[in-house]
This record gives structure tokens, sequence and C-alpha cells, in this order.
């Protein structure tokens, strides 16, 4: 028979346990994702610019003055996005270290960081700024809506689980 205590203990040890892993998994797929823009510059670099220059969307007048056709432009676009996600995934995995060195109050501050710019790049970058100022949901070939939606959705859920109230531990 459990007793509150003891779920209240349980729970101080799994929820540290949760945001560690989860935290360490949003940190590996921004490491792997700017990984891939390094290494692979040339595809998604691809992708920025169509985006920017709106060369796939419906052509409405009224949208067309957004675009962004230099490649100069784009490039520094592309370059930045590569820089925050990197810083990102920095950020991330020292929470992850703090969080394992069961440091919540550093681990919870870094990763709350992290998480944050996640979801400013895929919220605010992809599907705001690409998605609606940009256009790319009239693109049937450069639209990557559904892909910054379930980005901007897992590193949310994850904020909550790190944000859920617990022990505060800070042994370092």
């Amino acid at each position: 028979m459990t007793t509150p205590t003891s779920r209240i203990s349980h729970a101080s040890r799994v929820l540290p346990l949760a945001a560690t892993l989860l935290t360490g998994t949003v940190a590996l797929y921004m490491l792997l994702v700017a990984f891939g823009n390094i290494t692979d510059f040339g595809t998604n670099q691809q992708f920025v610019q169509h985006v920017l220059a709106m060369d796939t969307t419906f052509k409405d007048d009224d949208l067309m003055w957004r675009a962004v056709t230099s490649k100069g432009l784009q490039n520094a676009a592309y370059v930045a996005i590569i820089v925050w996600e990197t810083v990102a995934a920095v950020v991330l995995a020292a929470g992850t270290w703090f969080w394992a060195r069961r440091d919540d109050i550093r681990g919870r501050a870094l990763s709350t960081y992290g998480l944050l710019m996640v979801m400013l790049l895929f919220g605010a970058g992809f599907i705001a700024i690409g998605g609606e100022w940009f256009a790319m949901w009239q693109s049937e070939d450069w639209n990557g809506l559904d892909a910054a939606t379930r980005a901007f959705l897992f590193a949310g859920v994850v904020l909550i689980v790190d944000q859920l109230p617990g022990e505060r531990r800070n042994d370092g």
C-alpha cells in the first residue's frame, strides 16, 4: 500500500529523471538538426531560399512585396538559423547535464532557456514568419509547417514537464 508520503517521494525521484531524459532528447534532436544543416548545407539552404523568395506561392501581388530575393540575405538568414539551432542544442545539453547531476535549479533554468529558444525558432520563425509572412503554407513543395509544428509541440511538452513542481535539489 502506498501512502501519500511515498507517492511524493516517488514523484520527487521520477520528475527529475523525466526532465533529464526529455530535455536530453530535445538536445539530441537539435544537435542532429544543426549537424545536418552544417554538413548538408545546400539542402535546407534551398528550402530557406524558396520560402523567402516566395517563388512557389500563389504569386498574389498583395503579398509578393514581402519576398526576399537577395541571395546574401537568404544565406544570412540560413546561417542565423543554424547558429540559433546550435546554441539551443548546447544550452539544452548543459541543462541535461545539470539535471543528471541532480542540480534541478540550474537544470530547470537552462532547460527553460533552451526549450524557449526551440519554441521561438519553430513557432515565431517557421510557423509565424515563414508560414504566414512568407506564405509558406501556399507552397506544395516548400512547406515545412507540419515539421515545425511537431518540433514546437515537442519542445512545449518537455517545457511543461520541466516546470512541474517537485522537490528542488541543488546538490552541486
